[in-house]
């Protein structure tokens, strides 16, 4: 087997975003759209929709919030882990990782009260530690971030869907009621630009599984030149050919 324990968990992030997150998109994307076909009834047979797609809906967005904020952690777990044991962190610099391991547990901690709370103040204040905390989580050392290519990196674009997601269910109560529709109008223009950056999130996480490479591999795979700038761009030291059985 080429897959060590590290690998394994490695995958369990695209695992999960594949079978869990993705099918949920889909399904809050259908009711949504059922959702407002039958309140405007702007189609022929709007009207012979459920009344319960609106509720299906809810459900559905509030289950995928938390699956984006979830495998979101899931994927910075392993890769700062990975780090602080290298790095000997915990020798050197306890206060970090005692620091790291309170804002993850923090993180967690506001974000399952964001999902109780009814008052507008406390939902803004859990919304944006939450926010907060994954932001800064996002940025320790680490995490594969592809700091040249800033706008299409699949860490920076799955903050901002993370943000969004984290957002939405925050103004869920001021949706149903505000009578003048503006958060509703706000809730749909920003989940369609978070529809965007989840087709963008399936490209970039299939383009960097490319470029990760398992454990066994990384001594040869770092030892590689990747100076763009260099004539010797793209290329790696010879290994020694394999025994003879």
């Amino acid at each position: 087997m080429y897959l060590n324990l590290p690998d394994i968990v490695l995958l369990l992030h695209p695992i999960l975003a594949i079978t869990f997150v993705f099918p949920l998109i889909g399904l809050t994307v259908v009711r949504a759209w059922e959702t407002r076909q039958r309140r405007l009834k702007a189609s022929p047979g709007s009207e012979k929709l459920p009344p319960t797609v609106g509720r299906e809906h809810l459900d559905f967005g509030k289950l995928l919030s938390a699956g984006v904020v979830g495998i979101a952690l899931l994927g910075m777990v392993r890769p700062i882990l990975e780090h602080l044991v290298n790095s000997q962190t915990w020798s050197k610099d306890p206060f970090q990782v005692i620091f790291i391991a309170a804002l993850y547990a923090a993180t967690i901690a506001c974000f399952i009260l964001l999902y109780k709370t009814q008052s507008s103040l406390w939902r803004g204040a859990f919304a944006t530690l939450t926010g907060v905390g994954v932001v800064i989580l996002g940025l320790q050392e680490g995490i594969f971030r592809r700091n040249e290519e800033w706008y299409f990196s699949h860490l920076y674009l799955g903050l901002a869907a993370t943000l969004l997601m984290i957002f939405s269910l925050a103004i869920v109560p001021d949706i149903y009621r505000d009578r003048s529709h503006t958060w509703r109008k706000a809730h749909t223009l920003l989940n369609c630009v978070a529809l965007l950056l989840f087709l963008a999130q399936g490209i970039t996480g299939a383009r960097d599984l490319l470029e990760i490479p398992l454990t066994w591999q990384k001594p040869v795979v770092y030892s590689c030149n990747f100076d763009p700038n260099s004539p010797a761009f793209k290329t790696c030291p010879q290994l020694p050919p394999p025994p003879q059985p």
